[in-house]
């Protein structure tokens, strides 16, 4: 079975002709959300397989229009539904970028070689993403995803390497 990824949290209605706003849970809505886009609605108890028609960004929301939906009550179910991407359609990535379900689960060192704990999430509040770390003491630390924190990220063994700044802790 294919695995799938979620790219955005459907989150009301939009008009009347089926539109949806979609909260982007992705580094490429432009991409995601691009017209013949192969989208999937997760609604827990099943996966619906949707084409991109059309797209707009609106007050940090996308609206979204899905093919084959012209109606407010065609769409009206899947308010709070997640929107998923199957894992084939993921773009290659180039050297040094990777996906937020890459990075999360990665065991974090600090240059001297102190292990830190996990990253748990990745938030995106704005400037930069902020990677939670869920420290072995139970407490969380955030580090900001900036060249001089983030040292480096490797994927294949599950690490990141990161210089504490002063005042992190």
């Amino acid at each position: 079975m294919s695995q799938f990824f979620n790219v955005g949290k459907i989150v009301n209605t939009h008009g009347i002709k089926g539109e949806l706003k979609v909260l982007p849970l992705t580094d490429f809505p432009e991409e995601r959300f691009a017209k013949g886009s192969k989208l999937v609605i997760d609604t827990e108890k099943q996966m619906i397989p949707v084409v991109v028609d059309s797209a707009r960004f609106h007050k940090n929301m996308y609206v979204v229009q899905f093919h084959g939906f012209g109606n407010i009550n065609e769409v009206e179910q899947y308010k709070g539904t997640m929107l998923k991407v199957s894992a084939e359609y993921q773009t290659e990535l180039s050297d040094g970028e990777f996906y937020f379900h890459q990075v999360v689960g990665c065991d974090v060192i600090t240059d001297e070689g102190e292990e830190l704990g996990t990253v748990k999430e990745i938030l995106t509040p704005g400037a930069n993403d902020v990677w939670v770390v869920k420290m072995k003491n139970g407490k969380e630390l955030l580090i900001p995803y900036i060249e001089e924190v983030i040292l480096h990220v490797d994927i294949t063994n599950k690490k990141v390497t990161v210089h504490l700044m002063e005042g992190l802790i």
